[in-house]
């Protein structure tokens, strides 16, 4: 059984959920993401279970080692945690979601004691060579809640049996275990050479719940990289080669 936590969401655009603990109960997180905690809350780190347990965190793209934090003291606690990139973070109550929830690599955030974040693999081996995410999927179980983080605006779409959404592969944070998660071509020589949106789709068929992210960290993190390299060629224009130039001149007079 997974402790019974209460929590609140702080912010639009870089948000921060805060989790308030009863005395004796406990959160886990993600290491690194703590912002604050209150008098009362101690903190262990652990591998959650050994080694084993420990690399297949490592292997869906978390950290080794998991901190749980508890409430030790006689009266109500909060520890607040933070999501490393701009974006939103989902609360997911798992007993809703028959137990299961299948996410991205890297999108766990925290969650109460007793949920266990684990590793599951793609089904097909087209969604696990171009989907983006490759063949591990992390996967959340247990019957309490959890929170996952996206980039950017997250929509939620609720999928009825047979529904299909085609969706950019790197704009999926997670989908119900009942979701059938698969991979399509993009038809048309020019859509696939020219269309900017890769090769492949993935396509991700009911029923279910499905959230989505408009800002995948990827695709920031080579936006960023763009700048920095135009930022770079702008100051090797001619104003900066002819700075290069005379400042040569200057230092070797």
């Amino acid at each position: 059984m997974s402790d019974k936590i209460d929590y609140r969401i702080h912010g639009n655009d870089l948000q921060m959920v805060e989790i308030i603990l009863d005395p004796g109960e406990g959160v886990r997180a993600e290491t690194g993401t703590m912002t604050f905690m209150e008098e009362g809350i101690e903190m262990e780190t652990t591998t959650g279970g050994g080694f084993l347990k420990g690399l297949k965190r490592a292997l869906a793209g978390e950290k080794f080692f998991t901190t749980i934090f508890y409430n030790s003291g006689s009266k109500p606690a909060s520890v607040a945690f933070a999501a490393p990139y701009p974006g939103k973070v989902i609360p997911l109550d798992l007993s809703a979601e028959n137990g299961e929830f299948i996410c991205q690599r890297d999108a766990y955030l925290c969650s109460a004691k007793g949920i266990d974040v684990t590793i599951t693999f793609s089904k097909r081996l087209g969604a696990g060579l171009f989907g983006g995410e490759g063949f591990i999927l992390e996967k959340l179980v247990g019957d309490g809640l959890a929170f996952i983080h996206a980039g950017g605006t997250v929509i939620e779409k609720k999928l009825a049996v047979g529904e299909t959404l085609m969706v950019d592969t790197g704009c999926i944070v997670g989908f119900s275990a009942s979701v059938d998660y698969s991979i399509r071509r993009i038809k048309g020589f020019k859509n696939m050479l020219f269309g900017g949106e890769g090769l492949f789709l993935a396509t991700l068929t009911g029923p279910g719940k499905v959230y989505l992210q408009s800002l995948p960290l990827s695709r920031l993190a080579d936006r960023i990289i763009h700048a920095a390299h135009s930022e770079v060629g702008e100051e090797k224009g001619i104003a900066g080669v002819g700075g290069s130039i005379l400042g040569g001149f200057i230092s070797g007079s």
